[in-house]
């Protein structure tokens, strides 16, 4: 059972992510264990002191060292008692790593994964330099606070857990699995207000529906997020058949788009 120990000031936050939908049954059914820490805990003042003026002056208030690293420590010491070889540190920063499907399931196959959402300007250098692993990005923005990234990769993470989806291949199929946006989809009615399921997806043949949803997420990538598909060209290329697939398709759009006109 996946190991998550999450350090923040705001542990009521996580309630939306443990108690609800998919990660909330999946807690349930034990695919995985949370433990919130709040720093606050191990301040060592009765004012329950966690952050400071930043050296050299500047604007807002940045976390102290002692009171992060007690609470880290505790969260790793907790994931170590319960088994957990090498418990992982992450901090939830703007400067980090930006988090990709190969990243969320590296992390996936972890024991125990300490997560550190930090507030105001930042944390002290030194719990970074004593205590992280690593730092994670959600994005090229910058929050409140590392909340809401932590629970963005949590949900990444716990979906990919054995067991927690229902249909094994939603996993399988998602964006980014196979380095590409994924296609449309379509459920009932067959005709909504004159817009219909494209037809191949009512043909029952099943190899037809798969060339049409491979095409759709070549020509998706393609628009949508070209830097994707340069980067799955780089890592794998990108064979004979895919590379008339999306051809196909960039003639179809282009026809669509002069008729629309």
């Amino acid at each position: 059972m996946l190991q998550f120990d999450v350090v923040t000031l705001f542990p009521k936050m996580f309630d939306a992510i443990t108690g609800s939908g998919i990660t909330g049954r999946a807690r349930e059914r034990k695919a995985y264990q949370f433990l919130p820490w709040n720093p606050r805990d191990f301040a060592a003042n009765t004012h329950r002191t966690v952050d400071d003026r930043p050296y050299g002056g500047g604007p807002g208030m940045v976390m102290m060292v002692e009171p992060l690293e007690k609470a880290v420590c505790a969260a790793r010491q907790r994931q170590l008692s319960a088994g957990v070889r090498r418990p992982r540190v992450i901090y939830l920063s703007p400067q980090g790593q930006l988090l990709k499907h190969e990243k969320v399931m590296s992390l996936a196959a972890e024991q125990g994964i300490v997560l550190l959402a930090g507030r105001y300007e930042g944390v002290d250098e030194r719990l970074i330099e004593r205590q992280i692993d690593e730092e994670i990005s959600i994005g090229d923005f910058v929050m409140s606070g590392g909340e809401i990234a932590a629970m963005a990769l949590m949900d990444a993470v716990i979906r990919q857990l054995p067991g927690v989806l229902g249909d094994a291949e939603s996993a399988a199929q998602d964006s980014f699995v196979g380095g590409l946006l994924d296609c449309p989809h379509y459920t009932r009615p067959e005709v909504y207000d004159g817009a219909a399921v494209p037809p191949v997806l009512m043909s029952g043949n099943h190899a037809d529906i798969a060339r049409w949803r491979l095409k759709q997420s070549l020509g998706r990538t393609q628009q949508r997020r070209p830097d994707v598909l340069a980067e799955r060209e780089r890592q794998r290329g990108i064979s004979t058949e895919e590379r008339a697939l999306l051809d196909d398709y960039l003639a179809e759009d282009a026809k669509a788009q002069g008729a629309a006109k």
